[in-house]
């Protein structure tokens, strides 16, 4: 699969720092394939956590942040 965004690739963590969208909602995207998620070089990455091995492209990320609304909660 060509990555179109190579130089844009972002762990989840850092996503959440550029956008404030929250990382359960960045991998409940990816896991209903509304972003596409990405395979980060586990050599370079070994011994970290899962969000250390999963990249995603920020563009995407930021194209759905504009219409995100976060639930709220019930009192």
């Amino acid at each position: 699969m060509a990555i179109p965004y190579p130089d844009q690739l972002v762990f989840e963590h850092e996503a959440v720092q550029a956008t404030g969208i929250p990382g359960q909602v960045i991998r409940q995207w990816a896991a209903r394939k509304k972003i596409r998620r990405y395979e980060g070089d586990p050599r370079r990455y070994s011994g970290h956590g899962h969000e250390y091995k999963t990249m995603y492209a920020l563009p995407e990320i930021q194209a759905r942040a504009q219409t995100y609304r976060p639930r709220s909660k019930a009192a």
